[in-house]
């Protein structure tokens, strides 16, 4: 098969490589959609990550497809089958899962190899984050699941309440997610990006004012006019960018939490005002990954009127895949679908 390999720093290669053969537990999909993330996107611009992936690998994360061989054992699906795979399992048997603080297992099963005619689904993956594609419901919104199932976890962990006034930094895919989700909560969100169509996609999402940060010379003070000059209650980061970190501590007010959603490179680190913290009684929150109980509810989401295909700019075949990731880099667009089955023009 036709697949995308991650050898190291922007260093994406289409090879032809065995096709998947399921063992005991597992499935092979032929992937009909796999959709493009901020996390991909990073990760092919340094080159790997520090949990999921190390080149050279197969690559890619979110797909949804049609199952085309069972391995032995496995009962409950067949072959023809629509389905989304989430991108990990946990394993339900060590310190944090018995804690059930999934995102954290020790033992974390990742998958990677979406941009690829089929995938194979680990066994973990198929007993715990395999799901049925809801009848009606495109191949390429479902393959935002993984993604969505994040935000959701990190939503969950925001303390948000209704009616709190919510600061969002980023203007991708997962900031855009996020307004979405903090709605659903009630929240008064506020969104901050730098690309004025994206912010756009924002206010149909539901944020109730956006603001391009490239003309504000300073966005806390913003938030804090915006707040009656207390700050936010919630702050969600979610560019991965370490003086946005800074910047998103800086927003929020005496007793706000502060997700800092968006994963910086490694060896990075940021300064805290310790006066600020202590006194303020800030909660900062690092949120990592997904859980099988967001994976069902983002898949659910994606059923709802919140126009999520809006996020996906346009589709592809997986021979246009290094321009797609070129075009993300320039912020041409959000999310791409790569159809590895279509041929090109």
């Amino acid at each position: 098969m036709l697949a995308a390999l991650l050898y190291g720093q922007e260093d994406l290669r289409l090879e032809q490589v065995a096709d998947p053969t399921p063992a005991a537990g597992e499935v092979v999909i032929q992937v009909t959609a796999a959709t493009t993330c901020g996390t991909d996107l990073k990760v092919w611009r340094r080159g790997g990550h520090a949990k999921m992936l190390k080149p050279p690998t197969l690559f890619g994360h979110e797909a949804a497809g049609r199952i085309v061989a069972l391995g032995e054992g496995v009962t409950g699906w067949k072959v023809g089958d629509r389905v989304v795979a989430n991108n990990s399992a946990p394993c339900m048997t060590c310190f944090f899962c018995q804690r059930r603080e999934y995102s954290l297992c020790a033992n974390l099963t990742f998958n990677n190899g979406t941009f690829a005619e089929y995938l194979k689904i680990p066994a973990a993956i198929v007993q715990h984050n395999l799901l049925s594609i809801p009848e009606g419901m495109s191949d390429k919104l479902a393959a935002m699941t993984e993604p969505l199932a994040c935000v959701l976890h990190g939503v969950a962990r925001s303390n948000v309440k209704p009616g709190d006034r919510v600061v969002v930094l980023g203007d991708g895919a997962i900031g855009l997610m996020f307004v979405a989700a903090l709605v659903q909560q009630s929240a008064k969100v506020f969104l901050f990006g730098g690309n004025d169509q994206r912010l756009k996609v924002g206010a149909k999402f539901g944020a109730v004012q956006t603001f391009n940060y490239r003309s504000i010379p300073d966005v806390p003070a913003v938030v804090h006019d915006l707040t009656d000059g207390w700050g936010a209650d919630v702050v969600i980061e979610a560019t991965g960018v370490p003086s946005v970190w800074e910047m998103a501590i800086a927003c929020a007010r005496p007793g706000a939490t502060v997700n800092l959603f968006g994963g910086c490179p490694r060896d990075t680190t940021i300064s805290v005002n310790t006066e600020q913290l202590h006194y303020s009684e800030l909660t900062l929150k690092g949120v990592f990954h997904n859980m099988p109980e967001y994976v069902r509810a983002a898949l659910a989401f994606l059923s709802s009127q919140v126009p999520f295909d809006l996020l996906v700019s346009e589709s592809q075949p997986l021979q246009q895949l290094e321009k797609v990731f070129q075009d993300m880099k320039d912020r041409r667009v959000i999310k791409v679908a790569i159809e590895p089955g279509a041929t090109e023009a």
